[in-house]
């Protein structure tokens, strides 16, 4: 794969880059600078992709790689129930009642969930992306959505 055509490919995953950062990290800050990482690892590494059909795949883990770094550097940040009330809400009332039961997840589940439905992924190209077994990330889906459901019954039910 040449140069100009990975960067083609990066401006087509545009969207996908970004939902996958933003379910790993939430703020947009962090979703910029993990997706810039990547695009740098990506073009300095092109020579280590192997086959061009897995090009988007291969972008894609260096990107939940980069997340996972960035994490790794983040650790003393405060946690939500230290915040104010009024800050709490503020954050939880931008967001609709799906994208919240979404961030109620396990990381796992909320990587499977976005990959699959968000971006159209297999589950095959799933378990290749997260390097595990197909039938965790069915696993995964299936825990999911009765989890969601449970989630959305019950915010439906308290009139949130």
């Amino acid at each position: 794969m040449t140069k100009e055509q990975l960067g083609n490919l990066v401006l087509a995953s545009e969207d996908t880059l970004y939902h996958v950062a933003k379910t790993l990290l939430y703020n947009d800050a962090d979703c910029a600078d993990a997706i810039q990482e990547t695009i740098v690892k990506a073009f300095s590494k092109i020579h280590t992709l192997k086959a061009d059909a897995y090009a988007r795949t291969w972008l894609i883990r260096i990107l939940i790689n980069e997340c996972y770094t960035l994490m790794r550097k983040q650790k003393n940040l405060i946690p939500m129930d230290t915040l104010p009330e009024t800050a709490q809400e503020a954050n939880t009332e931008d967001y609709s009642d799906l994208y919240e039961a979404l961030s109620r997840l396990t990381e796992p589940m909320r990587l499977t969930v976005t990959l699959y439905y968000m971006e159209g992924y297999s589950v095959k190209e799933i378990a290749s992306l997260l390097d595990t077994t197909e039938s965790a990330v069915k696993n995964r889906l299936m825990r999911a959505r009765i989890r969601l459901k449970q989630d959305l019954e019950n915010m439906e039910a308290a009139g949130i």
